[in-house]
């Protein structure tokens, strides 16, 4: 998978996060290779999202360390010290991430293929005209062809996550988080968006998967992580969690959800 790389795509060692005096992630390692899908599950609280979101250093880890593509994330290291980056140069990082959350997070006043345009034109300084091109070719591949110049309130739900998927991948990210894309979603229109993503899992983009979508994890999922209390409690190819679990905590969660 890794295709001779030195390091892999993601790699989390000890990594914790407190909020004051919670301690949300309680020291997770994770490997990611390159051009891998990892489906993670786990109960709600378990810290799940909040581990993604210090993936792109959306939220500071409190300990520990994560990279991504052999750079370490939201700091820099002399001899033994940490030096945090300032927000310029996190941001640099950032646009190498897309990120795809549970709310579509859309520009209301902006049309599907502007949306799409925003942040190639804003961040990096691409022209308005093959902003305009990307951005159609984006949406034709999320299956949106006819929608190019339709506003997010007359979008459904699904719709409106596939433009957010699309605006996402205009960045030309190495990697792609994804936080629960389908919970917001009435379940009818789950289907269109896991179909966009089978299709970058098929395309080789690395991909990390916060889901409840089990079906989703086993078909699609290089690895599947469960999440409990702040730790991985249990990690392996999809199939082999899911059909047998190795912990008494998999176990229990997956008899709620399967």
């Amino acid at each position: 998978m890794s295709g001779g790389r030195e390091h892999p795509m993601v790699l989390a060692e000890r990594v914790h996060k407190a909020f004051g005096s919670v301690e949300v992630l309680r020291g997770i390692d994770l490997k990611v290779e390159a051009g891998e899908v990892s489906c993670v599950v786990g109960p709600s609280g378990s810290g799940k999202s909040t581990f993604l979101r210090c993936i792109n250093h959306l939220e500071k880890i409190s300990a520990g360390r994560l990279w991504v593509d052999g750079g370490l994330v939201g700091y820099r290291q002399k001899g033994d010290r940490l030096y945090e980056m300032r927000e310029r140069e996190v941001a640099e990082q950032r646009r190498d991430i897309g990120m795809v959350f549970q709310r579509f997070n859309l520009f209301p006043h902006m049309t599907a293929a502007e949306n799409v345009m925003e942040a190639p034109v804003q961040v990096k300084g691409i022209g308005k005209a093959a902003a305009r091109e990307r951005a159609e070719e984006l949406l034709r591949r999320v299956g949106l062809a006819d929608r190019m110049e339709t506003y997010p309130a007359q979008l459904s739900g699904g719709q409106q996550q596939r433009v957010a998927i699309a605006r996402a991948l205009a960045m030309d990210p190495k990697l792609m988080l994804f936080d629960e894309p389908t919970s917001a979603l009435d379940p009818e229109l789950v289907g269109e968006v896991l179909d966009v993503m089978r299709g970058l899992a098929a395309d080789g983009m690395t991909m990390i998967v916060v889901t409840h979508e089990m079906g989703f994890a086993r078909e699609v999922g290089d690895s599947l992580v469960f999440m409990d209390d702040g730790v991985v409690v249990e990690s392996g190819r999809p199939r082999d969690v899911l059909n047998d679990p190795q912990h008494a905590r998999t176990r229990a969660f997956l008899s709620k959800v399967l």
